[in-house]
């Protein structure tokens, strides 16, 4: 009898270099599905989406997960993966473009352009016109970036690549992103600092509840008269309302966003583009291949990689029985998870555990077969959210 396929529900219009990734003998994608094991999203809003009991997954093509309900699902153990880093070079990109854009009023003076009508005279009508929109060059001015992951590093080696000096922000940078960063950047103690100090500010950060409105009235009226401010992190890091009444009174000259908004969307100063940030064929590519590949490995081997509700664990397969237990982040955790295999004899040959906050997750290799019974008691246990069992060929 064949083995029943694992549903994979695509929800938006995922890569299809990503999707063929899928073994067809194995995985059965489809667009509609009322009790799917994984989800593929983009941008869809899946806050009042009705998970089914069998899902497993949920993967995000592209890097933020606002769009997904994290903590709930995390509720019922299960990853919400994403693909950090896979269009950070299209969004790197764009910020040099918006840069560029702002320091050579390229916005209105395409519109000039564009407005004139053909006559005999056009080439006199350029000629005096182009003089208002006389800009300046990038070297020798100051960039700053407040998050210095992947985009932002990317960012930061242009900038510095192009003769501007850079100054970096991030409390939370990671080891990796340390060590990828020019040494060229100057380290910044504050938002504030690169306020003050920048006449370019580039935004690099998730959405969350301390970066909501992290550019706000107080702070903006740090930044130099005539600076340029860059967002192309998420809208709500920055305060709309004190944008506004800084490209108001000068204090800003330009406002370069890829998520227009009704309040400045024809707000003077505003240049505003329409999401494009992962807007390119590589950019969309990558992240579908990164993401499905997590997927896949998760799904298989109840390795994680790039969860952002859980810690990364992978552990290589040395025996034909695994176990992938998420669980909180409690004590006595391993202890219980090996006596309720260890009394019905059943062998541990490798373990790994992790954590990252409230959350754990136990991968357990067995020399022998894993019982329904054993599986029902691990289940049972305080603390535990999933467990799955993973012998080498199931799935």
């Amino acid at each position: 009898m064949a083995k029943k396929k694992c549903e994979v529900l695509v929800i938006n219009n995922i890569a299809q270099v990503g999707l063929k990734r899928f073994p067809a003998e194995r995985y059965a994608v489809v667009k509609e599905s009322k009790d799917p094991w994984a989800i593929l999203v983009r941008s869809q809003d899946l806050h009042k989406f009705e998970f089914g009991a069998s899902l497993r997954a949920v993967g995000r093509a592209g890097a933020g997960v606002n769009n997904i309900p994290v903590k709930d699902l995390s509720k019922r153990g299960i990853p919400v993966f994403n693909a950090p880093g896979a269009n950070a070079n299209a969004v790197k990109e764009l910020v040099l473009a918006g840069m560029l854009i702002a320091a050579r009023n390229l916005g209105p003076a395409l519109d000039f352009v564009s407005k004139q009508k053909p006559a005999p005279d056009l080439d006199k009508k350029i000629e005096e016109g182009k003089k208002q929109f006389a800009g300046f060059e990038l070297p020798g001015h100051t960039l700053g970036v407040i998050g210095l992951g992947k985009v932002g590093s990317l960012v930061a080696d242009s900038a510095i690549r192009l003769g501007m000096n850079v100054l970096g922000y991030d409390p939370h940078i990671t080891v990796e992103a340390a060590w990828s960063l020019p040494s060229q950047v100057k380290r910044a103690g504050s938002i504030d600092e690169v306020l003050k100090s920048s006449h370019f500010v580039s935004l690099h950060v998730p959405l969350i509840d301390k970066t909501r409105h992290m550019v706000n009235a107080k702070n903006i009226e740090h930044m130099r008269p005539g600076a340029v401010l860059l967002n192309f992190s998420r809208e709500a890091v920055v305060d709309d309302d004190a944008v506004k009444k800084a490209l108001a009174s000068g204090r800003l000259k330009w406002y370069v966003t890829d998520f227009p908004s009704p309040g400045l969307i024809h707000a003077q100063g505003v240049i505003a583009l329409p999401h494009l940030g992962a807007s390119t064929g590589e950019a969309e590519d990558n992240s579908a291949v990164m993401v499905v590949d997590q997927l896949r490995d998760y799904l298989e081997h109840g390795n994680l990689q790039n969860a952002v509700n859980f810690p990364d664990a992978q552990m290589p397969r040395e025996a034909p029985f695994r176990l992938a237990i998420a669980n909180a982040n409690v004590p006595d955790m391993l202890g219980r998870i090996s006596h309720a295999l260890g009394k019905r004899k059943i062998n541990i040959h490798n373990m790994l555990n992790k954590s990252r906050g409230e959350m754990a997750y136990t991968i357990v290799d067995a020399d022998t077969p894993v019982t329904g019974e054993a599986l029902k008691e691990l289940s049972d246990l305080t603390g535990v959210l999933a467990v799955r069992y993973l012998p080498v060929d199931g799935h």
